[in-house]
């Protein structure tokens, strides 16, 4: 036991006396007063940022639904002409003078004398027409013509001694008026017969077909032995058809907006394809004076010369028609243009809006037409627009107006 004691006392010597835990700093109130500010503080933060975000989100999805329903548009500008100083339209070439020539007396054709190509003066004989019973028409009208003069004559001289009779008392008055009124009835018969006569020899007359001005024969519809019927009631044929081709008639039909330019005695230049190289003269002898509802046209007669005979009726021929002045103008695509019920429109785009615009076309080039009055170069024009557009209508465009090629 002592020695255990002094083991003890040993370890309390070498240890030195036992010494009291350590207890933590107590901390300041202030610094948790801090700490709960910046907590709060941060909370504040992150709840205004996050509906600051969803405020900002909310805006930015209105936005671009708004700008989606707003529709997107190309344009292009119009393309600058130098204006057309001359027009060129088609037309086809017709003979001055065109008819066919028909029978007038029935029969079978005895023969002809002029084929498809001839050239035949006014007056020249083309056919002669069998009709023996046309003759046999004609003689006995002469015949009755005959008697009718005989018995005219004896019933002149019977009037004339009833009259001288009268005179004597030998008859009575009405005798004499029986005389003289026969005599007039006689003198009517002959004139009756004197027609008839007349008649048939002009059917007779019509049994040779003459050419009834120059020019040349483009058709022979009959030969010889053919059964030529004149009958107004049955159907016909034309024997010939003759045309007159020194001077040759041109109808072309002159837009609207060019028919200034077609005034008579302005001249008009021909060319044809198979006159390569070659323009014709010719001269605008008369125009319609209206112009044509449907087409918005006025119809114009070109007459050319052909004394030679070159230029065949019914060919196709471009005419090149002068204009008095030159007239500035602007193309567009042909896909820009709108069919409205108050007219032609073009949509334009003006401050993000749209403005539909009333145009006067020129020429048509197909995939593009000319624009006389309407346009300015600097405007943007829709290409494709919808068919629903409207004036007023916002739009984006897609780009800034590329130049109309």
């Amino acid at each position: 036991m002592i020695v255990e004691e002094k083991s003890e006392e040993t370890i309390e010597q070498n240890t030195g006396p036992a010494k009291a835990p350590a207890q933590p700093p107590a901390f300041p109130l202030r610094g948790l007063l801090l700490v709960g500010l910046l907590a709060a503080l941060v909370g504040a933060y992150v709840i205004y940022t996050g509906l600051t975000s969803r405020a900002r989100a909310s805006s930015s999805l209105e936005r671009a639904t708004l700008a989606n329903s707003i529709p997107t548009v190309a344009t292009v500008h119009p393309q600058v002409t130098a204006g057309a100083e001359e027009i060129e339209l088609p037309g086809n070439m017709q003979p001055f003078v065109d008819t066919p020539i028909w029978a007038r007396s029935s029969g079978y054709l005895k023969q002809w004398y002029a084929d498809i190509g001839a050239h035949v003066k006014r007056g020249q004989l083309l056919a002669e027409i069998e009709a023996p019973e046309l003759d046999h028409q004609l003689q006995q009208a002469r015949a009755q013509l005959a008697t009718d003069q005989a018995n005219l004559k004896l019933a002149q001289i019977t009037a004339a001694r009833y009259n001288h009779l009268f005179t004597t008392d030998s008859v009575s008055k009405q005798d004499v008026d029986n005389a003289v009124q026969a005599a007039a009835a006689r003198s009517a018969e002959v004139t009756s017969a004197q027609a008839n006569v007349s008649r048939l020899e002009q059917l007779v007359a019509y049994e040779k077909v003459y050419a009834p001005f120059d020019g040349v024969i483009t058709a022979r519809n009959v030969d010889v032995g053919a059964l030529v019927n004149a009958d107004a009631n049955t159907t016909g044929k034309e024997l010939f058809h003759l045309a007159s081709n020194t001077t040759l008639r041109v109808y072309i039909n002159v837009p609207e907006i060019y028919s200034h330019a077609a005034k008579p005695g302005g001249t008009a230049n021909l060319t044809l394809s198979e006159f390569p190289g070659r323009q014709f003269h010719g001269v605008v002898v008369r125009n319609a004076k209206a112009i044509d509802i449907n087409s918005r046209t006025l119809l114009v007669e070109v007459d050319v010369k052909n004394p030679t005979g070159e230029l065949l009726p019914g060919s196709y021929a471009s005419v090149h028609l002068k204009l008095p002045s030159k007239t500035e103008a602007v193309t567009v695509p042909t896909n820009t243009l709108l069919f409205r019920s108050e007219g032609l429109r073009v949509a334009l785009v003006r401050n993000g809006r749209v403005e539909l615009a009333p145009v006067t076309l020129g020429r048509d080039y197909g995939d593009k037409v000319e624009v006389v009055s309407g346009l300015h170069p600097q405007d943007a024009v829709i290409v494709n627009p919808n068919d629903s557009i409207v004036s007023g209508e916002q739009v984006h465009t897609a780009n800034s107006g590329a130049q109309a090629e």
